[in-house]
């Protein structure tokens, strides 16, 4: 794959913990070394969770970051905007995570190279060729490479895209900000600090945890030409921004490490698969910053994609199954394209106000991602049931008991690169017993009882797990490798549920 920023790193990572040969390449000879993408979403957390960091993800950054805000020099507010965000026994991660990019791409790196995979740097990919059963992929200096697939991850201005050919279509403007990572002194790193002024402008400053590294955010209104240009950035003009808008707060700037500055880009492409070529992440899609949604729909693209990939390159799967990734991501890259604009409109007109709010006025509907899901896609089957989740929706969580007493939640049944099959109370027992004694790896039927008891896999003492399924006594759900619902059934619809991992993962 093409490009080794959080989407091609997620999507490497699915790939490698299946089995299968990757190679992940990437045109810049050293890890990018920004903070851009500051924050993951409680989806995304959950992916994270499945791929075995969250634990590392969580410990390197703030959950609950109070705002402080300013207007003309005075606090005007001083609140944590999630504060009433708490976890639920189905949703474990209550909000979003602010932590750096570079620091996200670090800890998946890490787990990749795990798998024996490391980010090849320096290598550039400038076109492709492909047939019906593989991509050539030409490099900068003459190489080429052969693969099954190709996956464009290369960012917002994608090689890989622009060789498909496919539109990328949308609009900019004129607005933009200065951006930069710097050392903050003056200011306690408990806060994300924001002063906005009506007539000069906006500046924010985010600390990330355990280092003197803060994201710088600016918006100095007299200082676009016609063009809507910023000028060069410089540790000294971040500098004098801040003194300006800020009414001088006695802050001082130092040690930039990233300084950029960034225009409104909103694009998409037409189609995110063209034969044996794949768009995700950016390079298919950019959003404005509003939300922060931007590299979690990239994470979440890669998530989708992946376990598809290795269920065909492994001869389980028809390749068909490889169009359910356009079919299920084009709608939910829309859709953020769509909140993410209305977030940027919410902020512009909240930071000329006298009662500013900061960016706490960029909150979009759905920001955490928990409520997404494919109830359109083919893949999303309801049978004759009445259940509390439907078909293409997010799978809950819920902590249970293993048959020993020991804690275990429904997450911990689902991480791996498997299908689970949920029976719920006693109905369905001995068919999910049955159709376990032949079961391949990528199944794994679990029962679910209220009770310690013979042949009981999780013990759901306390009712959370039927809460949060709105599951009756011999219901059947099926959750997918990403952990969404596939199916869902009564106890007596087994074959149903053979019949559809069938052509899943090679059942007859």
């Amino acid at each position: 794959m093409a490009g080794a920023g959080p989407t091609g790193l997620t999507l490497a990572l699915e790939l490698a913990r299946r089995g299968v040969e990757v190679r992940i390449l990437d045109k810049s000879p050293e890890p990018f070394a920004g903070s851009r993408g500051k924050g993951l979403t409680a989806r995304s957390q959950e992916v994270m969770d499945d791929l075995g960091i969250v634990d590392e993800v969580v410990e390197a950054g703030f959950r609950h970051l109070p705002n402080r805000v300013a207007v003309r020099g005075r606090v005007v507010g001083d609140s944590d905007p999630h504060a009433d965000l708490n976890p639920t026994p189905d949703r474990p991660y209550e909000s979003g995570l602010m932590i750096p990019q570079w620091r996200t791409e670090q800890i998946l790196r890490e787990r990749l190279s795990e798998f024996g995979i490391d980010v090849e740097r320096g290598v550039e990919v400038v076109g492709f060729e492909q047939t019906t059963d593989k991509v050539t992929v030409r490099l900068a200096g003459g190489g080429t490479v052969m693969a099954r697939y190709l996956v464009g991850c290369d960012g917002g201005r994608s090689t890989v895209r622009k060789a498909l050919g496919v539109s990328f279509e949308g609009t900019g403007g004129i607005e933009g900000m200065l951006l930069g990572d710097v050392s903050v002194d003056g200011l306690t790193p408990d806060r994300w600090y924001q002063w906005s002024h009506p007539e000069k402008g906006f500046v924010a400053l985010c600390p990330f945890r355990g280092i003197n590294s803060w994201q710088f955010q600016g918006v100095p209104f007299a200082d676009f030409d016609e063009e809507g240009n910023l000028p060069e950035p410089s540790l000294e003009y971040f500098q004098r921004v801040l003194d300006d808008i800020a009414c001088d707060p006695g802050v001082r700037l130092s040690a930039p490490t990233w300084l950029s500055t960034w225009h409104v880009n909103v694009r998409m492409v037409d189609r995110f698969r063209d034969g044996r070529v794949f768009l995700a992440g950016d390079a298919a899609h950019v959003h404005p910053p509003a939300g922060g949604l931007g590299m979690n729909t990239g994470i979440q693209d890669a998530y989708n994609l992946g376990w598809k990939l290795a269920l065909v390159l492994a001869g389980s799967a028809d390749p068909s199954l490889l169009d359910t990734y356009q079919e299920e991501r084009l709608p939910l890259a829309r859709w953020t394209l769509g909140v993410s604009s209305a977030g940027l409109q919410k902020v512009t007109d909240n930071l000329g106000r006298e009662d500013s709010s900061g960016f706490a006025g960029a909150a979009t509907e759905d920001g955490q991602q928990l409520g997404l899901g494919y109830p359109w896609s083919s893949l999303s089957r309801d049978g004759d049931v009445t259940t509390g989740v439907r078909a293409g929706d997010r799978a809950p969580d819920a902590p249970c008991l293993s048959p020993d007493g020991s804690p275990l939640r429904l997450f911990d049944v689902f991480r791996g690169t498997h299908f689970t099959v949920l029976g719920f109370d006693g109905g369905p027992r001995h068919a999910l017993q049955t159709l376990a004694e032949d079961a391949p790896d990528d199944v794994k039927y679990v029962v679910v009882g209220d009770s310690r008891g013979p042949g009981v896999d999780v013990v759901d003492d306390r009712g959370f797990a039927r809460s949060a399924y709105g599951a009756h006594g011999g219901t059947l759900v099926v959750v997918r490798p990403d952990g969404y619902v596939a199916l869902t059934a009564p106890a007596t619809a087994t074959d149903d549920v053979i019949d559809y991992l069938g052509c899943l993962v090679g059942r007859s």
